[in-house]
């Protein structure tokens, strides 16, 4: 399918979703149920946006599948959904989506979203199957879309079960930090590639910053009462603190369930090598966070909690950067 075709069966399909979308209303923060919340606090228009999958409310009947967004003015009450990006017909996946971030980039802003196909990639010595799955960055002139890809394909590697990729720019390089998901390889890893220059592809191989087993609290899935052996990496996001330090949060399963743990680059830089936290930043059944900085100044730390059906909601947690690590401040 030629990038012209693709583009315009997105933005037809864009618009005709957003016709028959329900009309946005009102919703207090604790009425969105949400999985992998990702806010972005865009300063021009003193809004924050806040980033979902669709197809997560069954007593809205969606139809369509994609990303769609909230908008707020202080974080409490938020309106909407409007439709980010919905998948087109002939797009290579068109499963489940997983945690959209939006980033603000050169002027324009880059959805980064994991997809699902229907395509399988075999099946692991546990009998599970691999899906084909993997992290795609879209583009957009507004934070509220409509995203474009840049191709019908994930920017990361076709043969992986790859997750949860995110931007980092060092020295004027653009990098993604993405997941290889535990399933494919029972040790979840988390990945570091770089981008060109536009974001719309990727230069050379990944490489490996870390294992989930290289930190101390992570527990199996079947340690903690799951069916299957593995070691989760999930949700990475990077922050440099007020002294430097280079941080990365990032989820796993611990003694109480879902968490979010702490890594910090050594050399200070996003190759690492990468040194963990022995104790999680937040380890009661909630995780895949993200951090930003309110309007007034504030750092802030979002994740969804709990872990579990369809009763997870975005929770917010004031930090404090204590130059060396991060603390959510109680």
């Amino acid at each position: 399918m030629t990038k012209t075709l693709l583009t315009g069966l997105i933005v037809a399909a864009w618009v005709c979703g957003q016709a028959t979308e329900a009309p946005a209303r009102a919703w207090k923060r604790e009425d969105i149920r949400i999985r992998d919340p990702f806010v972005l606090a865009d300063e021009a228009t003193q809004t924050y946006y806040m980033y979902a999958q669709m197809g997560n409310r069954p007593d809205r009947g969606d139809s369509h599948k994609g990303v769609e967004v909230y908008t707020s003015k202080d974080l409490e009450l938020w309106k909407g959904p409007d439709p980010a990006f919905i998948i087109p017909k002939g797009f290579w996946a068109d499963r489940m989506v997983w945690a959209p971030e939006v980033h603000r980039y050169q002027d324009k802003f880059y959805l980064f979203v994991t997809f699902t196909a229907r395509e399988t990639l075999g099946v692991n010595p546990q009998g599970r199957t691999l899906d084909k799955r993997g992290t795609q960055i879209l583009v957009a002139d507004s934070p509220k879309g409509p995203f474009r890809p840049f191709r019908n394909a994930a920017h990361t590697p076709p043969d992986w079960m790859a997750l949860d990729g995110t931007l980092w720019v060092e020295e004027g390089t653009p990098w993604m930090v993405f997941c290889h998901e535990w399933v494919q390889i029972t040790d979840g890893t988390m990945e570091l590639v770089r981008l060109t220059d536009d974001l719309s592809g990727t230069v050379g191989d990944p490489v490996t910053l870390f294992r989930a087993t290289d930190a101390p609290w992570v527990k199996s899935l079947k340690e903690i009462g799951g069916q299957h052996h593995g070691y989760v990496t999930d949700g990475p996001f990077l922050y440099r603190t007020k002294t430097g330090r280079l941080l990365m949060i990032w989820s796993s399963f611990g003694t109480q369930r879902y968490a979010v743990g702490l890594a910090h680059s050594v050399s200070g830089k996003i190759a690492g090598p990468w040194k963990q936290i022995e104790t999680p930043l937040f380890a009661a059944n909630g995780g895949h966070g993200m951090i930003f900085k309110t309007f007034d100044g504030r750092l802030m730390l979002v994740l969804h909690q709990p872990n579990s059906g369809a009763k997870e909601r975005a929770h917010f947690f004031e930090l404090q950067d204590t130059g060396d690590a991060l603390a959510v401040k109680l």
